[in-house]
């Protein structure tokens, strides 16, 4: 059993989301993610996992390719395996509990069009041709 405090985990960075991975279980791992307002992850996806993100706190919205949704505190998102999604930050600082679970935890980023210094790995390229 684990046991985790989201007050004494959460950590927040001003340039982009912080995740902080709070254990390993066998198949799949927890991580508390700490947004300031309007910070956006990458384009990505899991193809061999399963992600969960609950809001602890704050919100905002989550994008897939066929859909938009908004992110409110208490709210609960599913992305199936390599279902590809994107998070934009609403106008105050969010806390997300993140679990994913599968055969692997790997992720496949697309584009991240906010963060300028990001460059695609060839894999990731492979993997999106």
């Amino acid at each position: 059993m684990e046991k985790y405090n989201f007050d004494e985990e959460k950590e927040f960075d001003p340039i982009k989301h912080v995740e902080k991975k709070l254990g390993l279980f066998g198949e799949g791992d927890v991580t508390i993610a700490c947004w300031e307002p309007g910070q956006v992850s990458p384009n990505h996806c899991h193809p061999e996992a399963t992600e969960i993100y609950f809001c602890f706190e704050g919100g905002g919205i989550m994008r897939t390719l066929d859909d938009e949704i908004e992110v409110v505190k208490g709210g609960l998102v599913v992305h199936p395996r390599g279902e590809l999604h994107e998070y934009t930050n609403g106008p105050e600082r969010t806390i997300l509990f993140r679990v994913r679970y599968g055969d692997s935890m790997t992720t496949r980023t697309k584009n991240w069009p906010t963060n300028p210094e990001w460059k695609p790995t060839e894999v990731d390229l492979e993997y999106f041709a």
